[in-house]
């Protein structure tokens, strides 16, 4: 994507995330007061980060850190390294981090990060040396009672580890609830690689037991192969539900009567994609969202169901595993056609439930069996829907709307009781 049509693709996204936040704040009645700081990030923070390259020069980059709300908690929110990333989506994505978090009820405000670079073109050694004195130059607002960061876009569990040790080296003594998503190893969580994923079927199970859908004789299409959507996909089909279509960046394959998943699987290992996967026909992207099935999972990119297409979306059920994937007026189109979304803020919530259940493990030193992790991820999920799903029925709204309602009332509740200082 060129510079112009990422920019255009950031000011939508904040722009939907104020609009959502307005219609939530008039259902309310919420004090006008309370409205105007919520729109705002209550700290942002530019650093410039000097990194000697392997070839001897030094180059600088630019990097971000943004609190957008501390009443319920300390913040938390990924840090992602992009060419393209800059303050306005760094802005966005913690106000989108705050409701996700309110939603979900854990106690946590929303933050984000990011740091301009192509992690492509940097060495391990330059992409280390950059990470760690990018954590230098935030550790004056990070830490397991202030901010905890964790993975976003092309950063990892390495990344991570790096982060770790660096705020640890500077405090003299380890300290694993600094960053969530590192690897088990160093204080990571089980379950928190399949937590987004699960987290989305999850909530499928909840909408399916009220909307009539019997899973075991199902149809989904999943947009997007990747970590949440390839996880997506194993668990629906250990429900019974037959995945008739997947894709990723290059492409996508359909076989109306299910995919093998496992020979998939085994395909996209050895040629880094499902494109032209021998066990059905291929189909592009934007076919895909339109395909006749029970379910659609966009799990990839913004903005894939507009206007223009979802007049032609057949899915009962639409479960947001992407940030941000159906438009302002998609979703009013949707609405209206009487399929039902999942947003999101709860959908894809999965991931920060068990950030924070990492989080927790690693303030006690006290660690949790897989099991364990997904028996309350489940119920943390599940108890989430019901209570959105409450709202939605009480004040005939959709599930976004409803989503987001819980969302600002819970944060500006907070507010509230916490009061203004001085």
């Amino acid at each position: 994507m060129n510079l112009e049509g990422h920019a255009r693709k950031r000011h939508e996204l904040l722009e939907a995330a104020s609009r959502q936040v307005d219609l939530a704040a008039r259902k309310l009645g919420l004090n006008p007061g309370l409205l105007k700081i919520l729109k705002e990030p209550k700290r942002a923070l530019t650093v410039s980060i000097p990194v000697r390259m392997d070839d001897g020069s030094i180059e600088v980059f630019r990097g971000f850190r943004v609190q957008h709300n501390l009443s319920r908690g300390p913040a938390k929110g990924g840090i992602r390294y992009h060419p393209e990333v800059d303050m306005e989506e760094v802005v966005a994505l913690a106000m989108l981090m705050t409701w996700k978090c309110a939603v979900v009820d854990i106690p946590y405000g929303g933050a984000k990060g990011g740091v301009i670079c192509d992690p492509k073109r940097l060495s391990p050694g330059e992409l280390e040396r950059l990470t760690r004195r990018f954590t230098s130059e935030i550790s004056i607002i990070i830490g397991p009672e202030k901010d905890i960061p964790a993975p976003d876009v092309y950063t990892n569990p390495r990344v991570m580890a790096w982060i770790m040790d660096t705020f640890s080296m500077q405090h003299g003594f380890s300290v694993p609830a600094v960053v969530t998503g590192k690897p088990i190893e160093i204080g990571g969580s089980e379950g928190r690689n399949e937590a987004t994923g699960r987290g989305v079927v999850f909530t499928i199970e909840e909408a399916a037991s009220r909307l009539g859908i019997d899973l075991a004789a199902s149809t989904a299409v999943i947009q997007g192969y990747g970590n949440v959507g390839s996880v997506a996909a194993s668990d629906l089909a250990g429900l019974g539900c037959r995945v008739v279509a997947v894709s990723d960046s290059r492409g996508g394959v359909y076989n109306e009567k299910g995919l093998d998943l496992a020979g998939l699987n085994a395909y996209k290992a050895r040629t880094g994609s499902v494109a032209g996967y021998p066990g059905g026909q291929a189909v592009s992207n934007a076919d895909l969202i339109t395909l006749e099935c029970d379910i659609l999972v966009p799990a990839a990119l913004e903005n894939v169901i507009t206007e223009e297409n979802a007049p032609g979306v057949r899915a009962r059920l639409v479960a947001e595993g992407a940030n941000g994937p159906t438009t302002h007026g998609a979703d009013e189109i949707l609405y209206g056609r009487g399929i039902t979304v999942i947003p999101d803020i709860l959908a894809n919530a999965g991931g920060v439930v068990v950030s924070y259940f990492e989080w927790v493990q690693g303030l006690q030193n006290f660690y949790w069996t897989k099991d364990e992790v997904n028996r309350q991820l489940r119920r943390r999920m599940a108890d989430s829907f019901r209570e959105v799903y409450r709202l939605k029925e009480r004040h005939r709204v959709s599930m976004r709307q409803a989503a987001y309602m819980l969302a600002l009332d819970r944060v500006s509740r907070a507010m509230e009781l916490r009061g203004l200082y001085p």
